[in-house]
């Protein structure tokens, strides 16, 4: 993951970055053609001073929101036209929905400047929010002069103004405020980007009121993946990363080389599926003409075979499984099963025999047909659709 920082009052020319992979964070600052290429995702985080986070209470119009509405929510608190600005939603408290307001012209040339190079911003950030969140304190970024500060899971600013014997106003007039709401925190944790300038904390503490604590944490820059709320949640990326793509297309790959495989192991096993039927038709045929020497032609092995034992077995005045009585005392046996199966009709030829039944039900035609099946017959059903309208079934006998 590649994390970008930039300044919207400043040039898009250059910037910081940390790159983050699993040997861990790697800083780094220069040209935007300089960035790391190929990152997964791709963060941009806006410094302090770019981004107005601001609390208002918006009309209930339903689960979305336009970009017009939350402009034109935030008018009276922005110096410049409503149009020009980028407004989104990061959560509610208080009853109250909490504000992100960037300017839009700006922050597209951010954008445009670094798809330039080819880096395609995924999410947006502040570095307000990528400070650690203090339950029940304030964190606070400090160089000397100017810096920014957490004071709640959406909320902070930039501050400035101030020096080692003097606060930041900002910070005063935060704290201000907090005391109108009876919500000052219990402590402020400090942390310094340039280790000169630690302030005089017995001054500030006397000014400020509230007791201060120096925190030996990483910078933002260094901030866990992921962390501070993103500025851009109600929006849907348009697009994916280079990197992502590339991804995707080693995937594509490996599941058209599987997809490959597979066919090409379907082919081979329906080649020998299909020999090895061959080869069985052919010991059928030579096993029926070895037998039957007579036979003019072989089309069916298997079917000639049986008339051919069919016709054996009359000759020796015995009967065949395909005759009419065995076939009838089968029958017989197999509908006993089933008293209530009225028998409307029975005809016989040439070793078929069709049964109509009167009325029985679906579920007692499929138990008649078990039955049969049990009894040694391949039965044939006529389809419901095609069923005749006097309530009758009719089944086809044949013995295997």
């Amino acid at each position: 993951m590649l994390r970008i920082f930039c300044s919207l009052s400043a040039t898009p020319a250059s910037c910081r970055w940390v790159l983050f992979n699993d040997a861990g964070a790697h800083p780094g600052a220069g040209a935007l053609a300089q960035l790391p290429p190929g990152a997964a995702r791709v963060e941009l985080v806006l410094a302090a001073s770019d981004v107005l986070l601001v609390r208002a209470r918006l009309p209930s119009t339903g689960k979305h929101r336009s970009a017009a509405l939350l402009a034109y929510a935030v008018e009276e608190r922005l110096a410049s036209d409503p149009d020009s600005t980028q407004v989104s939603i990061l959560g509610r408290l208080d009853g109250e929905d909490v504000l992100a307001v960037v300017d839009r012209s700006r922050l597209q040339a951010w954008r445009d400047a670094l798809a330039a190079v080819g880096i395609l911003v995924d999410s947006l950030h502040c570095e307000t929010l990528m400070l650690p969140l203090q339950y029940g304190g304030w964190s606070l970024c400090w160089n000397g002069q100017e810096g920014h500060v957490r004071i709640g899971e959406f909320e902070g600013g930039a501050t400035d103004c101030g020096d080692r014997q003097t606060p930041p106003l900002m910070l005063i007039q935060l704290l201000l405020e907090a005391r109108a709401r009876a919500s000052v925190p219990a402590t402020i944790t400090l942390y310094l980007t340039v280790p000169e300038a630690k302030p005089d904390l017995e001054t500030w503490q006397k000014e400020l009121g509230v007791s201060l604590r120096m925190a030996s944490a990483p910078e933002a820059r260094a901030a866990p993946m992921s962390a501070g709320a993103g500025l851009d949640q109600g929006r849907r990326r348009r697009h994916l990363s280079m990197a992502m793509v590339a991804r995707w297309r080693q995937v594509g790959w490996i599941l058209l080389a599987a997809l490959l495989l597979h066919s090409v192991a379907l082919f081979a096993d329906r080649m020998r599926l299909a020999s090895e039927q061959q080869q069985l038709r052919q010991q059928m045929e030579a096993r029926f003409r070895a037998l039957f020497p007579d036979a003019v032609a072989v089309a069916d092995p298997v079917l000639q075979m049986r008339r051919q034992l069919a016709r054996a077995r009359h000759g020796a005045n015995q009967p065949d499984v395909g005759d009419f009585p065995v076939m009838l005392g089968k029958v017989s046996e197999a509908l006993a099963s089933a008293p209530t199966t009225q028998l409307r009709a029975l005809s016989y030829e040439d070793g078929r025999m069709t049964l109509e039944l009167k009325a029985p039900g679906d579920a007692l035609a499929r138990q008649v047909q078990q039955l049969l099946t049990e009894a040694g017959f391949a039965v044939d059903t006529v389809p419901v659709a095609h069923r005749a309208t006097n309530g009758t079934v009719t089944l086809t006998l044949r013995s295997p």
